[in-house]
């Protein structure tokens, strides 16, 4: 199997990003699934490897063209040498942690724009810190799109086991949805969920709409959201050759999804299908910035900062995450 050279970024300094990635050298986790290069500051992954009590080491590379893979070979890392431990106390919000994040991913996207790398996994961010830090965008979806000047349908996509989501609406307050809601915007999440599961290797997708009212709306009796704008956004879908159905009353969409009818699910707002994907693998649950030109994925869970440190934050969703970069790698490559 071909394995694709995939960017493992450290995540927040003061999380539980760098133990996870800890864990995961001590493990040998990488070796079956990709070439991995480390990114981040190196005192930072020790501090790790040591309260993880992790029997391995890293090698400090100079560029990716110096790493080395194989048997017994340690890790290759690109030290960004930006982050003195004294400045990521664990489990505090500190703008240190925050400019660090922001040049892990930069640097990645260049080492992607590049060609040096076949995609990234990161370690789980914190925005606020990354705003702090002179971050102008709302999100690192939106720093990524700005980074690779992409105007194309992009965003947050969640995944849990075979299921995608991605959402029409987003970090808004609900009174605010139905307004929200627009054929441009539902069809907007519709190319991107289709794009994205063709983009990991799935010919096909099948989408389904969740419906914004109960019961669908009744045929108009209770909302008529899903006549005037979520079915014909369908409509218009089916047109360009995708795969879309519904609207579905939300309360029954994801017991077919989850039993296999679709492969993906567009919902209309945030935790209409947060509460679905958390309840089923909260542990397992990952993120893809869908859309974008570089397969880019991490573990949907956030900085963890209550347990950072205690060695006992889990690596399931990581891993995944892991998975998923790399299998998206191998279909860009054509190596699937």
């Amino acid at each position: 199997m071909y394995k694709p050279i995939v960017a493992i970024l450290l995540g927040d300094g003061a999380g539980v990003g760098p133990e996870i990635v800890a864990d995961l050298i001590g493990r040998r986790f990488f070796d079956t699934l990709c070439r991995p290069i480390i990114i981040g500051d190196k005192r930072i992954l020790d501090r790790a490897l040591g309260y993880k009590n992790v029997n391995a080491s890293v090698k400090v590379v100079d560029s990716v063209e110096d790493a080395v893979w194989g048997d017994g070979e340690d890790y290759p890392m690109l030290d960004r040498k930006n982050l003195d431990p004294k400045d990521a106390p664990l489990g505090q919000l500190t703008v240190e942690c925050g400019k660090a994040n922001l040049d892990m991913l930069t640097y990645a996207v260049e080492l992607y724009k590049e060609k040096k790398i076949e995609g990234f996994c990161f370690g789980p961010l914190n925005k606020a810190g990354m705003k702090k830090a002179g971050c102008p965008f709302e999100s690192e979806h939106h720093l990524l799109a700005h980074e690779f000047n992409h105007t194309a349908p992009f965003g947050e996509i969640n995944v849990v086991g075979e299921l995608w989501t991605t959402r029409t609406t987003s970090h808004i307050p609900i009174k605010e949805v139905a307004d929200a809601l627009s054929v441009e915007k539902i069809l907007r999440a519709i190319t991107l969920a289709d794009v994205s599961l063709r983009n990991s290797g799935i010919k096909e997708p099948r989408l389904a709409l969740c419906a914004l009212n109960p019961h669908a709306g009744e045929n108009g009796l209770c909302g008529r959201e899903e006549i005037d704008i979520i079915t014909p956004a369908i409509e218009e879908a089916k047109k360009r050759g995708i795969n879309a159905s519904g609207p579905y009353p939300s309360d029954i969409t994801f017991i077919k999804a989850f039993r296999g009818d679709f492969d993906a699910v567009v919902t209309m707002y945030h935790d209409q299908g947060q509460i679905a994907l958390k309840l089923k693998g909260f542990d397992q649950g990952i993120t893809i910035a869908g859309g974008l030109p570089c397969p880019i994925v991490t573990c949907a869970h956030g900085t963890a900062y209550d347990i950072a440190g205690k060695g006992i934050v889990k690596t399931s969703a990581f891993e995944n995450a892991v998975k998923m970069c790399s299998r998206m790698a191998r279909h860009l490559k054509g190596e699937d």
